[in-house]
């Protein structure tokens, strides 16, 4: 990959975050098109399938002697977050780099998904997932601030420490296809819930061979030393999750012992 400088942008409005660091969300992905009509079997309604994934870019400066416009050497990857292989779920990925770059459209059919480049500015890195047909139809845009200098300007940059930066998404894909189940319910990278009573399971297809599902996983990636620890971070989301539900009961049981209260003042005026 050839080298290119990029613009450095500052004063952000957003605090810069140099890492390691790690932010979680849950995005759920808008349900896909009639799967019948695209012989994918029929949905399965009330269940969600979730895909916990690892974006962002392990930096690292080249020292005092390197160039002043290739300062550093950067990947920008998307990741299992248990470092599992992602080509089972997302058929291609698309970085858009700083218009500066030689070719910053970059476009990666097959995992892993993760482009590596030199330079000494610091943007925004638009990234486009798009998915096998039998998972979802609509491609997931995510955006993530390259990183290359860290927060504390009176800390010393090191050519063997890196700035990490990354976030955990757990992509939620409601009302599956049997085809999806069919093909990835016994894969590590999916999260399979409680399914509702009744539903059944379409029969699972025959496990791919290990030593190629391993291909695209991060495992063993030379970088993964920097990479975060995500394995409490769906279990955290799941948490805040029912936090909420609980905190909405707890209104929704306010409201009622309000109401209640009110018609009970209303029968003691009347009887007054």
């Amino acid at each position: 990959m050839t080298n290119s400088s990029s613009s450095k942008k500052h004063g952000q409005d957003q605090p810069e975050i140099s890492g390691p660091t790690a932010k979680s969300q849950r995005t759920k992905m808008g349900k896909s098109e009639d799967n019948e009509k695209k012989n994918l079997g029929k949905k399965l309604k009330d269940v969600e399938i979730s895909v916990p994934i690892v974006y962002g870019n392990v930096a690292f400066w080249l020292g005092k002697k390197a160039s002043e416009y290739q300062s550093h050497k950067w990947t920008v990857y998307v990741r299992g977050a248990t470092n599992e292989d992602l080509g089972v779920v997302i058929k291609r990925a698309v970085f858009q780099l700083h218009s500066s770059f030689n070719n910053p459209t970059r476009v990666l059919e097959s995992p892993p998904f993760e482009l590596s480049e030199s330079g000494w500015g610091e943007f925004e890195v638009a990234i486009t997932l798009h998915f096998h047909s039998d998972v979802c139809d609509k491609p997931l845009n995510l955006f993530h601030h390259l990183k290359l200098y860290p927060d504390d300007e009176n800390s010393s940059m090191s050519t063997k420490k890196p700035v990490v930066v990354e976030s955990y998404d757990e992509i939620v894909f409601p009302d599956p296809s049997e085809a999806f189940l069919a093909r990835l319910q016994n894969h590590p990278v999916v999260n399979f819930p409680r399914l509702p009573a009744g539903i059944t399971l379409p029969h699972p297809l025959p496990i791919e061979d290990a030593s190629k599902r391993r291909r695209g996983d991060t495992k063993d990636h030379p970088l993964s030393q920097w990479f975060t620890n995500f394995s409490e971070a769906d279990e955290l989301l799941q948490l805040a999750a029912a936090r909420q539900q609980v905190q909405a009961h707890i209104a929704k049981l306010r409201r009622q012992i309000s109401l209640i209260d009110g018609q009970h003042q209303q029968f003691k005026s009347s009887d007054q």
